[in-house]
């Protein structure tokens, strides 16, 4: 009997336009013959399921279930296909938790902590993992930008502490510039990381369990174009980026991130599929964590599913092993 997934997309943030292009590749390769899949659609105005005919009907959040022409529809697992609140950070995770719904992604824990961009470097800092030094700003308390560039050497990052997609961030080179990056961040988050740019080469790798083994996706190295300063919105959505898969990389320098990678998912706790990014700093010899995104991108543009096809499996192959992962 085909298992019933509700595929979980939109959002309550600005990234919800790229969850309904991930979830629409989700749904895309989802394997039809093994899974029944319903596009769940959570947005400010409901939760919603929409059949293909445009008839729609509203889940029962007490139970996360469908009343579909008058039958009761109860999910046996859910796949999240959702970027940013609530479904990136940990909120919608333990609302499943609550209702003993399986899902794919990381638990709530390591959801909301990994969210946190200023919560993940710290704890990877303790597990002796590298990673720029950075300051941590409360709206609730601002601390002048001039003493910010004080204890940061330029040029620094500036991004909004949770949330991914790159919106709201800036380089800045300059300590005159750094104010107004840093009220950018603010109109995106009431909390802001700054930190310091690491020189080196920019690695990403997608990282999944499956049978209790931890498999390391071919590494891409991600180059913005010459019209961009870092990887921002435009160049992981818009095509502004030159991203090789799997990347040009003497084997040394790719082994040193792949065991990075995986220690990472392993003290983060991490499950399913998450994507690092790291700089690889050839002064010190070290890959530098710049942070985890544990729901990636599945979009047609996406990275894991370029490394996915570079490992040689399909998507179909990919999804379905994710989602048979919520049973074991």
């Amino acid at each position: 009997m085909k298992k019933k997934i509700a595929l979980v997309t939109g959002g309550y943030s600005g990234e919800s336009v790229i969850s309904y292009k991930s979830a629409t590749t989700i749904g895309n390769h989802l394997d039809k013959e093994l899974f029944d899949v319903y596009r769940i659609d959570v947005n400010p105005q409901g939760w919603f399921y929409e059949a293909a005919d445009g008839q729609k009907a509203e889940i029962n959040k007490n139970d996360f279930s469908l009343t579909v022409d008058g039958k009761k529809i109860s999910f046996d697992a859910a796949f999240i296909g959702m970027h940013g609140t609530p479904g990136e950070d940990g909120k919608l995770q333990g609302y499943f938790d609550v209702l003993g719904i399986p899902y794919t992604s990381c638990d709530a824990a390591t959801s909301a902590i990994t969210f946190n961009k200023r919560y993940t470097v710290a704890v990877a800092k303790m597990a002796g993992i590298a990673v720029a030094n950075s300051l941590h700003l409360f709206k609730h308390s601002p601390v002048p930008a001039a003493e910010v560039a004080d204890k940061l050497k330029m040029p620094v990052f500036v991004k909004p502490n949770n949330g991914g997609s790159s919106i709201g961030m800036s380089r800045v080179d300059k300590r005159e510039d750094l104010e107004g990056a840093i009220a950018k961040a603010f109109k995106e988050d009431n909390q802001v990381l700054v930190e310091e740019m690491i020189q080196g080469r920019e690695f990403t790798v997608g990282v999944f369990k499956t049978r209790g083994n931890i498999i390391v996706l071919p590494l891409t190295e991600v180059k913005a174009d010459a019209s961009k300063e870092f990887f921002d919105f435009e160049a992981k959505y818009q095509g502004k980026s030159t991203e090789t898969t799997p990347a040009v990389v003497d084997e040394e320098i790719a082994n040193k991130v792949r065991a990075a990678a995986k220690k990472i998912y392993e003290v983060f706790n991490c499950r399913f599929v998450v994507r690092i990014d790291f700089i690889y700093n050839e002064a010190t010899g070290l890959p530098h964590m710049l942070e985890i995104n544990t729901i990636p991108g599945q979009t047609e543009a996406s990275i894991v599913p370029q490394q996915v096809k570079a490992m040689g499996w399909s998507l179909t192959e990919f999804y379905t092993k994710l989602t048979e992962e919520c049973f074991q």
